[in-house]
């Protein structure tokens, strides 16, 4: 059974940090793109990062210079380190596998306060 369980959400203030963490189980976690996708209220889901197997990194233009996504294949463990955050950051998180078929998670909840 594959599990994406995400954790580090919360309430912050404007230009303050956040570190999302999401671990996998039940898949071959070196084999998988890992990313995050976020949805605000009354929005569609929408891309925030990933990171393929081979490290490699897109973000989306909105966080791009403030978001960091990282993997730790030993912990099976992906990451997503968010700097500078702002009230437009808001939103539910979702961590994402994908290696033949994609897998979500149920999300975490980020709060910016301006």
């Amino acid at each position: 059974q594959v599990q994406l369980v995400e954790s580090g959400g919360g309430l912050v203030q404007a230009g303050g940090s956040l570190r999302l963490s999401c671990a996998a189980s039940g898949i071959i976690f070196s084999l998988n793109e890992m990313g995050w996708y976020r949805q605000a209220p009354g929005k569609q889901r929408e891309f925030v990062a990933f990171i393929t197997s081979g490290a490699a990194t897109k973000y989306a233009d909105s966080v791009k210079g403030r978001f960091t996504i990282s993997r730790d294949n030993v912990k099976e463990t992906v990451y997503l380190q968010m700097d500078s955050l702002k009230p437009e950051d808001t939103a539910v998180y979702v961590c994402t596998a994908a290696g033949g078929r994609r897998y979500w998670g149920q999300g975490t909840q980020v709060t910016v306060s301006s």
